[in-house]
Order: C-alpha cells, then sequence, then structure tokens
C-alpha cells in the first residue's frame, strides 16, 4: 500500500509522497501551497546573483527557511547551487584566480563537516533567527564599504575559508566572509565575479555529497530542486546581462536593498502572521 506521510509546517500542512513512482512525487511538490513561493525566491536570488556574483544564498537561504524550515532550504540550495554553478563555470573559468580560490576552498570544505551537525541537530527556529542576524550584520558591513584590504597571504585565507566552511555546512551561507575578503582586493569586478563562481561551485560539489552521506538529500527535495533549478539558471543569466549595463556600484547597491530585504522578511517573528 502506498503511503503517505503528513508533516505539520508553520504555514500550513503538506503532504510529501513516499514510496510513489517519480511523477506522483513531482505532483505532490508542485500541490504544496509554498511551492509558488519557492518559484518566486529561486529567480529572484538567481537574478541577484547574475548581476553581482554573488547574493543568492544571502537570499534563497532566508526566504526558504521561512517557508520550508533551514534543513530543506540548505538542501535544495546546495542542489540547485552546484547545476548553476557548472552551467556558468565554463564562461568565467579564464577569470579565476586558482591561487586564491583553492586554499579558501580546501578549508571551507574542511570545515563544512562540522557546520552540518549545526544543521541537524540545532533547533529550526534558533537557526532561522541566527540566519536573520547573520545576513543583517553582512549587510551592514558591505554597505558600510568595509573591506579586508590586506595582503591575501595563505593563513588569513585559510581562516577565511573555515569561518566560510563551517556556515556554509550550517545553513549554506559561506559567502559573507569570503565577500568582505575579496571585494576588499585590487582585482577587477570581473575577476572577483569568476572566483565567486569557481569557488560557490566547488563548495557546493563538495557539500552535496556531505548532504547526501548525513542524510539530508531525500527525494521530494531533489525533485524541488530539479523544479525551481532551471528558473534560477535562467534568471540568473538574465541578471548576468545587466552585469554589462549597470555600473559596479549600482549593481551592489540594488543586491544590498534585496539581501537586507530578505533577512527582514525571513525573520521568525513573522510567523504568526503567516500561520
Amino acid at each position: 500500500m502506498r503511503k503517505l506521510t503528513l508533516i505539520k509546517t508553520r504555514l500550513s500542512p503538506v503532504f510529501i509522497v513516499i514510496d510513489l513512482p517519480i511523477a506522483e512525487i513531482f505532483a505532490a511538490v508542485v500541490a504544496d501551497p509554498r511551492f509558488p513561493f519557492a518559484v518566486a525566491i529561486s529567480i529572484v536570488a538567481g537574478a541577484v546573483r547574475g548581476f553581482s556574483g554573488f547574493g543568492s544564498a544571502l537570499i534563497f537561504i532566508p526566504l526558504m527557511s521561512a517557508v520550508y524550515g533551514p534543513q530543506i532550504a540548505a538542501a535544495t540550495f546546495v542542489t540547485i547551487d552546484l547545476a548553476v554553478g557548472l552551467f556558468f563555470v565554463p564562461r568565467v573559468w579564464r577569470n579565476a584566480d586558482f591561487r586564491q580560490i583553492l586554499p579558501l576552498a580546501i578549508a571551507a570544505i574542511t570545515a563544512a563537516q562540522f557546520g552540518t551537525l549545526i544543521l541537524l541537530y540545532t533547533d529550526p527556529s534558533t537557526l532561522r533567527w541566527g540566519i536573520a542576524a547573520l545576513v543583517a550584520i553582512v549587510v551592514v558591513i558591505l554597505a558600510s564599504g568595509w573591506r579586508y584590504h590586506g595582503r591575501p597571504v595563505l593563513p588569513v585565507t585559510i581562516c577565511v575559508g573555515l569561518l566560510a566552511g563551517l556556515m556554509g555546512g550550517a545553513v549554506q551561507m559561506s559567502g559573507p566572509p569570503i565577500i568582505v575578503y575579496w571585494l576588499g582586493s585590487a582585482a577587477a569586478a570581473a575577476i572577483v565575479r569568476a572566483n565567486f563562481i569557481v569557488y560557490f561551485t566547488i563548495f557546493s560539489a563538495a557539500s552535496v555529497l556531505t548532504y547526501a552521506l548525513r542524510g539530508l538529500l531525500p527525494l521530494h527535495i531533489l525533485m524541488l530542486a530539479l523544479l525551481i533549478g532551471p528558473l534560477q539558471i535562467t534568471s540568473m543569466a538574465l541578471g548576468g546581462r545587466l552585469f554589462h549595463l549597470a555600473s559596479e556600484r549600482t549593481y551592489r547597491r540594488v543586491a544590498y536593498l534585496i539581501v537586507a530585504f530578505s533577512a527582514i522578511v525571513a525573520m521568525p517573528v513573522w510567523d504568526k502572521l503567516l500561520r
């Protein structure tokens, strides 16, 4: 006999279908009343990343955590992010500086193993407050114009990578420490943008393996990622065209405003209004 498992959420009850054919699992994911929100979040996150080179996690994770919970948000994001990265890396490969990327990625992947334990065992509401606070802090730092202006020496690079990996394993937000670190460099915007895309692809590949081993990638999450992932890739491509039309200051300001809005909307305090 086919089984149905009822999962209660703060927003609404939703049926996750187990032991059903793949087509029926797709139908169950689409019929979920939260699915339209997932579509909208994915499109916005992709567009921002397309024209800024960063920001998708800072938008996707808080909002998806508010709708689906942190574990589904992180697992869905990392699956989509890997696909997005594989699609766009060939376009920016030549601009990437692997002397900066590889030490960061190795340190981040190591620390992510411990960050994943935070995702598994921390109360979802507590984790969401942490996500909102983290995003708010990052926006303030970025908008203030503060950057790390020291030389990119190996010890500092490794420390940044360890912090990024811990945050990435926990909530797939490994970007903030790296944003502060790399945006202060003297490198051209195109090089920094390429570094972000290549780094996130490497980190996402390792995270998918870690999450799969930890049981964080069940079939219905992969289905959700498969449905909204192409939309994010398409919106990222459109956002990439805007990168060539706007100034560096303009696209960063737009990204900051959207990220700040996401952090505010995603706070658990609004749950009472959505029940």
